[in-house]
């Protein structure tokens, strides 16, 4: 099942945390693929939007893109418009995830890994308390304060 994969995933991940604070907001610029990743997802009005900047740790890919959908049909929403806008581009992901449940789609693009999840799915897993050293690229600069706020409200 996907949610195997999932944990399984996970459990070959080293916790990079116990329970330490969060980095401040990193000014990093994104590379093209992931800013057009994250503007794909917020056009689909994705909340709590965070990017990840794992280089630091060694980790298996460079960054974590990660947000909410509200159902899981605004969770395959949102994941269609990353992949159309990734496609579009010519960044087309290696693999993709958890489409079919859309609890969490996983979208794997290699430098980076878009996770798409239902509140309570993402909640469960916590990416950003187990990646708690990566630095968290400031994305809200993208959008005017009205946007962001709307979204970061869903």
């Amino acid at each position: 099942s996907v949610a195997a994969c999932h944990i399984g995933l996970i459990r070959t991940l080293t916790c990079m945390t116990d329970n330490q604070p969060v980095p401040r907001d990193s000014p990093t610029p994104l590379p093209e693929p992931i800013g057009q990743a994250v503007d794909a997802a917020h056009q689909k009005k994705a909340g709590n939007l965070i990017v990840l900047d794992l280089r630091p740790s060694d980790a298996f890919t460079d960054y974590f893109v990660i947000c909410s959908g509200r159902s899981s049909r605004q969770v395959k929403a949102i994941a269609d418009g990353i992949e159309e806008r990734l496609k579009a581009i010519g960044h087309r992901p290696d693999h993709v995830e958890g489409y079919v449940t859309a609890d969490w789609v996983l979208i794997d693009c290699f430098d980076f890994v878009v996770h798409v999840f239902t509140p309570e799915t993402r909640d469960f897993y916590a990416l950003e308390r187990l990646w708690g050293n990566a630095v968290r690229v400031d994305v809200s600069s993208r959008y005017s304060t009205s946007q962001q706020s709307a979204v970061s409200s869903q």
